[in-house]
């Protein structure tokens, strides 16, 4: 979002970022991290409805994804909180 301040009459309105460039670059690695979890996460099902599939119960899907679900999330959490030391 943009924020927009009027200055005296006359003057021009000045647009500022809300955020830096370092808070959308550790959003931008949320995202992936958070795509990649959810890639993780999907398939591992069976075509036949009668044939019980293991492959639903490997260690990428029941703990490597949600692990980086979990660490996507708490990094956008962390690129919305960051601020500057300037």
């Amino acid at each position: 979002m943009a924020k927009v301040t009027n200055k005296a009459e006359g003057e021009k309105n000045e647009f500022t970022f809300v955020f830096s460039k370092v808070n959308y670059i550790i959003m931008l690695v949320g995202v992936v991290l958070l795509a990649l979890g959810y890639l993780l996460l999907c398939g591992g099902g069976s075509d036949d409805p009668n044939v019980f599939n293991t492959e639903m119960f490997n260690a990428r899907r029941l703990y490597v994804s949600p692990v980086l679900i979990t660490l996507g999330f708490v990094t956008e959490i962390v690129a919305i909180m960051y601020k500057d030391k300037k």
